[in-house]
């Protein structure tokens, strides 16, 4: 069975097919980082206009790349929620009229089960073991959740103000690094001492598993507007120790909570190579097995929506409103 999957739900447009049988046959991404970078963040109105000019080209190249005929599609995923709805509409008013236009099945496939799901994607790699804690990190999310069963979940935590990947944004633009800021921010970290300064690490010494992230930012242009002239490599590394180790203590707690023994790590945020160090060398100590997807699969992408699609194939109808959602909870889903 094979599945094209379409992603919208911010600036990226992403486009990919998925074979149940032979995985990955095919997938391309548009960035519109570029279009966004003069206004120092993303335009929502300008992203829904750009999916609608992006996505039939890559629609169309994805297909030649996997050398199939658009008849050989068995059904169409598109990311239907949450996210900005103007774009989340445009990607499925493209799917769901190729659907129509295909007379094949199609469903709206929830953006954050694309990417706890990811480390899936790869037949190659063994898959985390049930149940397993996922640390979702991304620029609009932050949250810890329990995966007692495919498409049964439980959010353990979740951010009460910023999300990660948006408190690397925001820090970076405090510092004058462009957009999108995570990027550079991290690669000025690599240049500076992570021990210069002892920031606050948010919320570890309260119950819970949820996050904060907007006062660490404060810290950080209290900083900047110090004085003193300090080095701002410093402050970039010292910024992404704090808030690493606040999510390796929020990872520690919850696989302790929960018993697991498995845990996965996806969104935009788990490409960061010290996240990946620090989570690495725990799970390696602590007998834990660790699943982190590629850098690829990582960041928002088709081919997640299209392996969701895929699992969830028999959900697929030939109903073709469209049904998307700015806001929608993982615990709404039904198992897979």
């Amino acid at each position: 069975m094979i599945v094209l999957g379409v992603e919208s739900s911010c600036d990226e447009t992403g486009i990919a097919l998925f074979d149940s049988k032979k995985g990955e046959l095919a997938h391309r991404v548009y960035s519109q980082i570029e279009l966004h970078r003069q206004y120092g963040g993303v335009v929502p109105e300008l992203a829904s206009r750009d999916h609608i000019n992006r996505a039939i080209p890559l629609i169309d190249k994805t297909i030649n790349d996997a050398k199939i005929n658009k008849k050989q599609i068995d059904a169409i995923a598109y990311t239907a929620g949450p996210g900005l709805l103007g774009a989340l509409l445009c990607g499925g008013s493209i799917a769901q009229s190729l659907a129509f236009s295909l007379d094949i099945p199609s469903l709206g496939i929830h953006h954050m089960e694309g990417h706890l799901l990811a480390p899936l994607v790869d037949k190659q790699s063994p898959p985390p073991t049930l149940p397993f804690v996922a640390l979702l990190v991304s620029g609009g999310h932050t949250m810890l959740v329990l995966v007692k069963a495919l498409g049964k979940y439980k959010i353990l935590g979740s951010t009460l103000d910023d999300a990660v990947g948006e408190a690397f944004d925001k820090t970076a633009k405090l510092m004058g690094l462009p957009y999108p800021g995570g990027p550079e921010l991290a690669a000025m970290a690599e240049k500076g001492n992570p021990s210069a300064f002892s920031l606050t690490r948010p919320m570890i010494n309260r119950p819970g598993l949820d996050f904060s992230f907007s006062g660490l930012k404060t810290q950080v242009r209290r900083l900047i507007e110090d004085e003193k002239n300090h080095d701002k490599a410093d402050i970039a590394a010292s910024f992404q120790k704090t808030v690493v180790d606040t999510l390796l203590i929020k990872c520690r707690r919850a696989l302790q909570e929960t018993s697991t023994k498995s845990l996965v790590v996806s969104g935009g945020v788990g490409a960061n190579k010290v996240l990946r160090e620090k989570l690495g060398g725990y799970c390696k100590k602590n007998h834990i097995s660790l699943h982190i997807p590629p850098h690829h699969l990582c960041t928002d992408n088709g081919l997640m929506i299209a392996h969701v699609g895929a699992l969830r194939f028999s959900q697929a109808k030939k109903d073709y409103a469209i049904d998307c959602k700015a806001r929608w909870s993982l615990e709404d889903l039904t198992p897979i």
